[in-house]
């Protein structure tokens, strides 16, 4: 799903802006129903429904259904699969699988893009731990998103703090800017050296979005051609928000008013 452009990242207005948060409190609800239905006995294609219903509901449309013909609605991994996984209903979880959830939505041409990972039911310490790294590491990435920093400032702060937990972060794939497009300038990769990657201005809008392995970094995509799994067989975890850059500070935009960054 991310494509490559040599386009100069589009800066918003605050009317943009509040377009995509529109767009994001889309997939900030779905998410949610999707994180309470994760349990055991329940398919990854129970899920896609899930989410698909409650996209229209809110009078949205899924932003992954027929994207370079992805054929769901859900972007679901589980255990070792890292991302872009397909619904399926022969796919039942488990006690203790962890769930990635990545969702996408637009509204009134605004886009929205998020991720959360799950635990089904009660899963092991190490699990628990990979989840909270991943979550951490976000959150490290958001506050080093300022005007005046680089793309590589973002990364190398989520790189670190993944790496001193002993896990590593995947590189095959990276966030992006978003808007208009689900996928738009620049890239924003989950590793790097601070300093160096494209300027971050104020209107910028990002989507942040550490992958973290359990085990090594290296990834394969399965035979069909989506899903991406870890090469060791390692569990992993994957967050991401849409963020403004802000004069004020990273705005999150798939995130409510009031709601803390560690309860998404």
């Amino acid at each position: 799903m991310y494509g490559t452009t040599r386009e100069r990242a589009a800066t918003r207005t605050s009317a943009d802006v509040a377009g995509i948060r529109a767009a994001g409190r889309v997939v900030w609800e779905v998410l949610e129903a999707l994180a309470a239905a994760a349990a055991p006995g329940v398919t990854t294609a129970d899920l896609d429904r899930l989410a698909a219903a409650r996209t229209r509901e809110l009078g949205a449309a899924p932003a992954f259904l027929g994207y370079h013909g992805y054929p769901a609605t859900l972007c679901i991994s589980v255990n070792d699969e890292v991302i872009h996984g397909i619904p399926s209903p022969d796919h039942v979880l488990e006690e203790g699988d962890l769930v990635g959830l990545d969702f996408g939505a637009v509204l009134d041409g605004w886009y929205g893009d998020s991720a959360r990972t799950v635990a089904v039911g009660r899963t092991t310490p190490e699990g628990e731990r990979l989840l909270a790294v991943t979550r951490a590491a976000l959150a490290r990435g958001i506050a080093a998103a300022l005007p005046g920093r680089h793309t590589g400032d973002v990364g190398a702060a989520v790189q670190r703090h993944v790496e001193a937990a002993g896990f590593s972060v995947v590189r095959d794939f990276v966030g992006h800017g978003i808007g208009r497009r689900l996928h738009e300038p620049p890239q924003v990769p989950n590793f790097g050296t601070p300093g160096t990657g494209a300027l971050l201005r104020a209107g910028m809008v990002i989507a942040i979005e550490p992958m973290v392995n359990a085990g090594g970094r290296e990834v394969e995509t399965l035979d069909d051609g989506w899903t991406a799994v870890t090469r060791d067989g390692s569990r992993s975890a994957h967050f991401e928000h849409t963020v403004a850059i802000t004069e004020n500070g990273p705005e999150v935009l798939t995130l409510p008013e009031g709601v803390p960054l560690e309860d998404a």
